[in-house]
């Protein structure tokens, strides 16, 4: 699939969006043809999916440790990719959510309630 470019390194450890405003997400995200790191669709911002719309790039793949599954925002379906650039996924050391001292107290609440509100 030309949206995968297995050469392309990630962009950084963490979403780009929330790490530049002070952020938080649940997951992360990695764009298979430009390598910009987001967060997931359960994440307050939903940073991967805004980049895969903004830029047309619809591919992704989880940037989470022992996961390794695409997934394209067109089809709304899962496909298969290519081994990508390293690293293949955030920091072992990193908390869920993160990053860690950034992530607020009620974050249970906060995505329950993103949630219920659709």
């Amino acid at each position: 699939m030309e949206q995968i470019d297995p050469a392309i390194a990630p962009s950084g450890t963490g979403c780009v969006e929330c790490d530049a405003d002070g952020g938080w997400w649940l997951h992360l995200r990695r764009c298979t043809a430009c390598g910009h790191i987001g967060c997931c669709d359960s994440s307050p911002r939903k940073h991967a999916r805004a980049h895969s719309a903004e830029t047309g790039h619809r591919v992704i793949r989880t940037f989470e440790p022992g996961e390794d599954w695409f997934w394209d925002y067109v089809a709304e379906d899962y496909v298969d990719g290519a081994p990508l650039a390293p690293p293949e996924h955030r920091p072992d050391e990193e908390t869920v959510p993160g990053p860690s001292g950034r992530v607020p107290d009620d974050w249970k609440d906060i995505l329950r309630a993103l949630k219920a509100a659709g």
